[in-house]
């Protein structure tokens, strides 16, 4: 029987008055893959930064390797071989891929560097197949690429125990199908993987034994073989499965008003002679494979990035872009990555959400804190953030309660056209629930809704009408009430045959 890597027992964990762990005893074998599954703010990456070193916890005992722990941080955790791979990444953007692997652990002869990154490098890629350039600055990186930047880093360390915090929430099935070959491959050579994520596919495929948390609490546990996608479901959820897709709202009328157009429109980032439109109460989703260009469109349309051709909202053309003034101009975007381009971590739920919209909560430019709070407790009831503080620190709640929140930001200001891009990335299925909710709540409510999203059946299922992307341009149009999953990506393909071809 394999030796405990990890034990935990009667581990809580507190911030303020809220209990996030509640009595958490679990062990983690060593040569396991271990899965953490369980809906947001069920404690499950909790456990894991308390696993990791980055959460102290309140009571409890905490075994690592036969040895009880009593200080305990990131670096005593890693000088124990405990690695952890966060859902929010924790790069230098100014520093190279290799400088960021190797960083802290760089090799040197009597305090001078030796320079052999490269080499090291290149045998560590070799081992995780990743084709990384090793002199590509971070920043210049697209986020899959960052994901596996931290997954070599990680390995790099030589960790006996990896805990890897969402690891696949930006990676093509391709790129998450090559991360679960390293996987296997670190179990074999008798590491310990603690997965934690909300891919039950991924679980079901990779996994050893599963943990399903609710409410900082072990609901269950037990080897994988013995599991469904749908008990799994009814373990998180304590109810039976339910995975549908909300009905769309009937597809609008041929004469309704067309709310955002776009014609022309070109970029540096990739963008080629973009054309669209979306009519109030209608979705529209963007179809594409990574690196096609939907994440670029829709920081352009916003004018996050610079670029030519023309967008209309509501019929009024507006060549000046700028952030501020698509907020001004009722269109709001919900980006992919929450933390660095969606939320201020240092301020509380009231100002994140308020701060766009300040106009509904002020008179001559003086701040009215009674409406604020009133505004900011509705959307937190009507999304049903945990914990339901107004003020609560927004830094510290989970993916998918920050996900919420950064929803309630746009919703507050009642916005003509709202675009969404990977809107549920990183979010457990009862608040993917909630977030297809809301974007059907969003349509029935009059708005123009343009969706992006990686998976292609989620896109498909919540949209009226698909624009399909390659390279930078749109290639096609569909009707997904329609549409098929295989027939997104024939046409996707196909499209690439030919052009290959010419």
């Amino acid at each position: 029987m394999p030796e405990d890597a990890v034990r935990l027992s009667g581990i809580e964990k507190s911030f303020g008055s809220a209990r996030i762990l509640n009595g958490i005893s679990l062990a983690f074998s060593t040569g396991e893959v271990h899965a953490l599954i369980g809906e947001n703010g069920a404690g499950k990456s909790s456990l894991g930064k308390v696993v990791g070193g980055y959460y102290s916890f309140d009571a409890g005992t905490l075994t690592v390797f036969g040895r009880e722990i009593g200080h305990w941080s990131p670096r005593a955790a890693l000088t124990s071989g405990i690695a952890m791979i966060h859902q929010e990444l924790q790069l230098v953007p100014e520093l190279t891929v290799a400088e960021n692997v190797f960083l802290g652990i760089e090799e040197n002869r009597a305090g001078v560097l030796t320079g052999s990154e490269q080499s090291r490098f290149r045998a560590l890629d070799e081992r995780c197949g990743f084709g990384l350039s090793p002199n590509a600055v971070v920043a210049d990186l697209r986020i899959a690429e960052r994901q596996k930047v931290e997954i070599m880093r990680a390995i790099a360390r030589d960790a006996r125990v990896i805990i890897m915090d969402e690891p696949t929430s930006s990676l093509t099935a391709d790129e998450a199908d090559k991360l679960h070959r390293v996987i296997r491959w670190l179990r074999d050579e008798g590491r310990t993987v603690i997965y934690v994520t909300h891919f039950l596919d991924h679980v079901l495929e990779t996994a050893d034994r599963v943990t399903v948390m609710r409410d900082g609490r072990v609901v269950k546990t037990g080897p994988i073989a013995a599991e469904t996608k749908a008990s799994l479901i009814e373990a998180m959820l304590g109810e039976p499965a339910d995975v549908a897709f909300p009905p769309l709202p009937p597809a609008p009328a041929a004469d309704a008003p067309v709310l955002l157009e776009v014609a022309g429109l070109s970029s540096a980032t990739g963008l080629s002679d973009i054309r669209l439109k979306v009519k109030a109460g209608e979705i529209v989703g963007l179809i594409g494979l990574v690196g096609s260009g939907r994440s670029e469109l829709a920081r352009a349309i916003f004018g996050a990035d610079p670029s030519t051709g023309t967008v209309r909202v509501g019929g009024a053309a507006y060549d000046d872009r700028s952030p501020r003034l698509s907020v001004q101009r009722g269109l709001a975007f919900v980006p992919e990555d929450r933390r660095k381009q969606g939320l201020d971590l240092v301020q509380t739920v009231r100002p994140n959400m308020s701060l766009p919209h300040l106009s509904l909560v002020s008179r001559f430019g003086v701040l009215k804190p009674r409406d604020e709070r009133r505004r900011t407790a509705e959307m937190i009831e009507h999304f049903n953030i945990v914990p339901g503080q107004i003020d609560g620190e927004v830094a510290f709640y989970s993916g998918g309660n920050q996900q919420k929140v950064l929803l309630s930001k746009w919703v507050y200001g009642n916005p003509k056209v709202v675009i969404l891009d990977e809107p549920t990335r990183g979010v457990d299925i009862g608040a993917r629930r909630r977030i297809h909710d809301f974007v059907v709540e969003l349509a029935r409510g009059g708005a123009a809704v343009l969706l992006i999203s990686s998976e292609l059946e989620e896109v498909i299922s919540l949209s009226h009408r698909g624009y399909l992307m390659r390279e930078g341009r749109i290639i096609g149009e569909a009707d997904c009430r329609t549409l098929t999953v295989e027939d997104a990506l024939f046409r996707l393909f196909n499209v690439e045959k030919q052009m290959g071809a010419a």
